[in-house]
């Protein structure tokens, strides 16, 4: 094998900094929690209940509060660009291990044969959200 063919065969690559990393990881969260919600209008009498208003966010209250719980990942794919990277890190950390925690509750309580792709992107978005605030916890330091 010549220096030519060796070269060709390899791949470039570079270091990925970390705040495209986290903001990568929201977003990827986000579209697993979009899919949640458009295949739950699959399980039966779902969308009966939308109609009727005999679903959880059967309130203005609740459904603004449903509203705060979705909005704060969504900005984070910004925010983790944007902010400076202590304050970036530690809301990372912290709303990553609040949507962890959220999600595998969510796992745990929605264990029925509809509900399992449900249970299925829950823990997906756990392993998401764990990787998230590993990331922000390693985040590289100045030397």
């Amino acid at each position: 094998m010549n220096a030519k063919e060796i070269n060709t065969s390899r791949f470039e690559d570079f270091k990925v900094n970390v705040r495209i990393k986290l903001s990568a990881l929201w977003a990827s969260v986000m579209f697993c929690y979009i899919y949640g919600d458009y295949f739950s209008l699959y399980v039966p009498n779902k969308i009966q209940g939308f109609v009727s208003g005999e679903n959880m966010l059967d309130s203005p209250i609740k459904l603004f509060a449903a509203t705060i719980l979705m909005v704060i990942p969504s900005l984070m794919i910004f925010l983790s660009i944007l902010l400076k990277p202590k304050l970036a890190r530690l809301l990372n950390i912290i709303f990553g291990i609040i949507y962890t925690a959220i999600m595998l509750l969510i796992a745990a309580t929605t264990l029925a044969p509809w509900w399992a792709f449900y249970v299925f992107l829950a823990l997906v978005e756990s392993v998401i959200t764990v990787v998230i605030v590993w990331q922000a916890y390693k985040w590289p330091r100045l030397i």
